[in-house]
């Protein structure tokens, strides 16, 4: 195929006439070789602000609709928020969005690291990838064009060996590569995108996407900047948040991270163990946070420009990994396995397999308990013999997924399609909301939880309105569901759409989780007059914009229910013992957050909504 230069049609002396923006949109048509730039508007920002805003605007207007997520119409689209490649601390982040392959419904990811930034950097707000290439290739993106290069030698690698070799041949500083494994070259439905090989964007199967285009990676090289409205305001603003940053709002995650979920969840019989078949884990001590960081931690890793470092990379099982919360449930409580070592070599494996951790780790349980229930047999695993609490079991499994290999081809539908494919009583014991895994949650004992899962416009997810802040923290009482838990979803639905347009990590809650911090950060970095009122309306439309989305792609209200196994099997263990969530409680909750949302009763946005926040052209 050899090395092409494909200059974009714009001079690579274009400046930005905004500040905060670099003002272009980079397209990229693999099909035809050719590349487009599309300069965006102040009104446009300003309308949609940026990352998340930027993305679904973008997928709406360039998926057709009824669009197969696999085939070369549907784009895939990297977008950065106004703050990316800026002082602003904990900005260092980009969204990756296309139809879901795993949900058939909107689908997106958020990933930390420098290829935000870079893109940035290298003068583009987003960019969109369409069509396919007739042969894998990988591509490198800079101010002065686009070039495609060959992929054939990187095609089988894992996702860290591809990064590494991609930023050896490009050179050059900075670069950042995004690259996909095995699981995304194979069109695993949730195969995902990783960001120099150590962040993942993983959610929805957006590697997937980007495997069915057959491009392995993507190198951008920046050499530029992004220039600011109040260099010294903004400055100012940043050195007392990274201040506030050393406090004790933000001690839990600076020490422990998200690991520290394990032992609070446990206690409150709310930690997902064996496929959700219980709720407490007996060695559960063994994955704390304290017992991680005694015996395995070797050093804190930070984001780009991030004050917190919430990261907290373990040596354990021969390798060094950075371990969150949810890689100790998906392979470790819900698999039943208490060995942290073992759980280790296990998010390693999937991390170079190239696949999210939990909808992996959700998918292959559900396998276990299939075969410990007799509805599966070694006549359908591949003559494997499935059983909790065996890692061995678990990492051949998860290579047969990656490579579609035996009964590995079915389980990398994800759950749901695996469910309808088995049958024979299987569907009742998946735990998935729109195709979408759930997170380490059970939400039988945190109803505001299971409300924010059901609602959530990506499919069962916990980031969407972060509801742990609330019923975890035990701000609310957690196994009474309520109507006011509609207002609190909704609110934070629409600040959380804010957070990933400016594209702000969420664990900077304590310290940027404020509209009016979003805000101050928003006009001190592009200067735009905007005042509270329409920065709120830009959450609410964005959300909005998402839901009308999923509209137009067939979501139905049925969509939006808790798992039938969180609705009929109540909590069998530990001090959550005996909760359920009734069909009624979750109808009296959900009704409440349409009235808040000023939709249907069952889930509709109405034309006064859509009129209201100007997305006629977005009516279904």
């Amino acid at each position: 195929m050899g090395r092409q230069k494909i200059n974009i049609a714009v001079l690579p002396t274009y400046t930005s006439n905004m500040f905060g923006y670099a003002g272009r949109i980079l397209f990229v048509n693999l099909s035809k070789r050719k590349t487009r730039v599309k300069e965006v508007s102040k009104s446009f920002c300003r309308t949609y602000i940026g990352g998340n805003g930027f993305s679904v605007k973008l997928l709406h207007e360039h998926s057709p609709p009824g669009v197969d997520p696999l085939s070369p119409e549907n784009p895939l689209i990297f977008a950065t928020g106004p703050l990316t490649g800026t002082i602003a601390p904990s900005s260092g982040k980009y969204i990756v969005q296309a139809k879901s392959p795993l949900t058939g419904l909107m689908g997106e990811s958020i990933s930390s690291g420098l290829w935000g930034p870079t893109l940035k950097w290298a003068g583009y707000d987003a960019l969109v990838v369409e069509g396919v290439s007739e042969r894998p290739v990988y591509l490198v993106v800079d101010r002065d064009g686009v070039r495609f290069e060959d992929a054939d030698h990187l095609w089988g690698e894992g996702t860290r060996e591809t990064c590494e070799r991609v930023r050896r041949e490009v050179g050059g500083k900075p670069v950042s590569v995004v690259s996909i494994g095995p699981a995304g070259e194979n069109l695993v439905k949730f195969a995902c995108v990783s960001t120099d090989g150590y962040r993942h964007a993983g959610r929805t199967g957006m590697g997937a996407v980007m495997g069915s285009k057959r491009v392995k990676a993507i190198a951008v090289v920046g050499g530029g900047s992004v220039e600011v409205a109040d260099l010294d305001g903004l400055m100012e603003e940043c050195l007392r948040l990274i201040d506030e940053a050393r406090g004790e709002e933000t001690k839990v995650f600076r020490v422990y991270g998200t690991p520290a979920m394990v032992a609070r969840l446990n206690r409150m019989g709310v930690l997902p163990t064996r496929n959700w078949s219980q709720s407490v884990f007996e060695e559960a001590e063994r994955l704390t946070a304290e017992y991680l960081r005694e015996n395995f931690y070797v050093r804190d890793m930070a984001c780009p420009g991030c004050p917190i470092a919430c990261d907290h990379v373990a040596s354990a099982g021969g390798v060094e990994v950075g371990v969150d919360y949810e890689i100790l449930y998906a392979f470790g409580s819900n698999w039943g396995i208490g060995d942290f070592e073992a759980v280790c070599r296990v998010a390693e494996l999937c991390d170079q397999l190239g696949m999210d951790a939990i909808s992996a780790g959700e998918t292959v349980a559900w396998a276990v308990e299939c075969y410990e229930r007799g509805i599966i047999s070694k006549g359908d695993t591949s003559g494997l013999e499935l059983r909790f609490g065996d890692p061995e079991v678990l990492e051949e499994l998860l290579r047969m997924v990656a490579y579609r290999k035996g009964f590995g081809n079915i389980l990398a539908e994800g759950s749901r399609r695996a469910s309808e494919v088995v049958g024979r009583g299987s569907e009742g014991l998946t735990v998935c909301i729109k195709g979408l895994e759930l997170p380490g949650y059970d939400v039988r004992g945190l109803k505001l939880s299971a409300l924010a899962f059901s609602t959530s416009t990506r499919g069962g997810c916990h980031m969407r309105a972060s509801p742990y802040m609330f019923d975890v923290m035990e701000k609310v009482d957690r196994l009474r569901a309520c109507e006011e838990y509609g207002r609190i979803v909704k609110e934070m639905e629409d600040k959380w759409s804010l957070m990933d347009s400016l594209m702000l990590c969420k664990f900077a809650r304590a310290i940027i989780g404020t509209y009016e911090e979003m805000l101050k950060l928003y006009r001190l970095t592009t200067g735009i007059d905007m005042d509270m009122t329409e920065f709120k309306r830009a959450g609410e439309r964005i959300y909005n914009l998402e839901k009308l989305y999923n509209v137009r792609e067939g979501w139905k209200p049925s969509d939006d229910m808790p798992p039938e196994r969180m609705l009929r099997e109540p909590i069998r263990d530990g001090p959550s013992r005996g909760s359920v969530i009734t069909v009624e409680e979750f109808k009296t909750m959900y009704r409440a957050y349409c009235r808040e949302r000023g939709w249907t009763e069952d889930g509709y946005p109405t034309e006064e909504k859509i009129r209201e926040l100007g997305l006629e052209a977005y009516k279904p």
